[in-house]
């Protein structure tokens, strides 16, 4: 399954994104009313400066208190941002991202930001093609 199929599966292509002079505490903000885990960092919109999540959030919180929050999301996000194409497996960007241990990644074409996708929305595609596949053997074996 390719990372276009995913995508269009989820419904929505929009990207929440937040600029990098926002407080943490208006990306918090966010996070929290839209029930999400990560907002692109992004002055333009269009190209990906980095991604701020609520374990980056967290893990400045636990380290340096509550005053993390009147900082600039610019100073918090994780800067290199690794990004994959309309066109990669899902297998492939899977492995990418349980390697890495990050949860979401910029989906990118031609230098412009097109989608976001979590690894919620692969792992939930990948079991749906996984089910298909079991489904088609089992038709196979019953001579269906």
């Amino acid at each position: 399954m390719l990372v276009r199929q995913i995508l269009r599966s989820k419904g929505s292509e929009e990207v929440l994104m937040v600029c990098p002079s926002a407080t943490v505490a208006e990306a918090a903000q966010i996070l929290s009313s839209r029930r999400i885990g990560c907002l692109v960092v992004s002055s333009d919109g269009v190209r990906p400066e980095g991604v701020i999540s609520e374990r980056d959030i967290v893990r400045e919180m636990g380290a340096r208190g509550l005053g993390c929050f009147q900082e600039r999301v610019a100073e918090l996000m994780t800067e290199d941002v690794v990004t994959c194409s309309c066109d990669d497996q899902a297998d492939d960007v899977l492995t990418r991202m349980t390697q890495g241990r990050f949860r979401h990644l910029p989906v990118m074409d031609g230098g412009r930001m097109i989608g976001l996708i979590s690894i919620g929305d692969v792992v939930k595609a990948r079991l749906s093609e996984l089910s298909m596949e079991k489904d088609a053997l089992e038709g196979m074996i019953a001579g269906r």
